[in-house]
């Protein structure tokens, strides 16, 4: 038997739609996974009854197809589903962990992204890597043609709303033109983001997360979502964007106000008639091993 814990993942990050990622120190996923004849899912946890335990339909139970690597596994969910937190991507990023331990496969991580991704393709649609790369490889992400990886510890706090924004509405929002000049801010944002993760700095992390093509149409599903961003930045924080396809609103901070900057953020969400809760957490290490064979 074979433990790992899988954590949470904020994708997009603003101004990186598609590529960018990062991994959070918290919430996080457990995945436990025994051998058996052939594969049967067990969910438990925050949102389970939403999850599918048809492997056919579960992103661990479409990795243990695609690793040939039949098991009884045990997913007890941390990250709850349909939050743009990775709550998909953190059960297939873990099952393909906790599996190649368990069968001792000899895979690396970033050869396990991509089986991780074929599981996220089974509720998704598509095998997007923005989220499984950082589950499994931990820090900060770009996974564009080429797969970049980047150890960062900035501060961040993830603020989830109870409500429920289907990843499907979210990309049905995206424009499908931009202006050069969005365009243009967008590339200087990104690169502002990235120097900001090398470095450590949140100040330069915040400014890189605006973008002005495809966050103002995804917060527009966000109920609460500009009197949380407004709240968040007057508290101190760096900058705010819509963690994935949302709901989650993300923001980034300095240490010292991660919890003002969480308890603005609830307020104004509750302010708006909107229950929410806040993560305060940061960018991390990816899944890892608790217990093995």
């Amino acid at each position: 038997m074979v433990t790992v814990r899988a954590p949470a993942t904020t994708a997009n990050m603003g101004s990186g739609y598609d590529v960018f990622g990062a991994a959070l120190t918290r919430p996080a996923d457990l995945v436990r996974v025994e051998r058996a004849a052939e594969t049967t899912i067990e969910v438990t946890g925050t949102g389970s009854r939403y999850v599918p335990e048809d492997p056919a339909d579960n992103t661990a139970g479409v990795v243990a197809a695609e690793l040939d690597a039949p098991a009884h596994v045990r997913v007890n969910k941390g990250v709850r589903p349909s939050s743009g937190l990775g709550s998909s991507a953190a059960s297939a990023a873990g099952a393909a962990l906790a599996l190649n331990e368990l069968y001792d496969l000899g895979y690396d991580r970033e050869q396990l992204v991509a089986v991780a991704a074929a599981g996220e393709a089974a509720v998704a649609g598509d095998a997007h890597r923005d989220n499984v790369a950082p589950a499994l490889l931990g820090g900060f992400t770009a996974a564009g043609d080429e797969l970049v990886q980047v150890d960062a510890e900035v501060p961040l706090v993830a603020c989830l709303p109870e409500t429920v924004v289907s990843t499907r509405d979210a990309r049905e929002v995206v424009p499908e033109s931009a202006s050069v000049e969005d365009l243009v801010a967008t590339v200087g944002n990104a690169a502002t983001l990235v120097a900001g993760t090398f470095r450590d700095d949140p100040a330069l992390v915040g400014a890189g997360m605006d973008d002005p093509v495809v966050t103002p149409a995804r917060a527009a599903l966000i109920d609460g979502y500009e009197a949380a961003r407004e709240a968040a930045l007057a508290a101190g924080a760096t900058g705010v964007t819509v963690s994935g396809s949302g709901p989650t609103v993300v923001a980034a901070c300095y240490p010292e106000d991660r919890r003002a900057v969480a308890s603005a953020m609830v307020d104004a969400f509750v302010d708006a008639d909107v229950r929410a809760r806040a993560y305060q957490t940061a960018v991390g290490p990816g899944a890892r091993v608790l217990d093995g064979r």
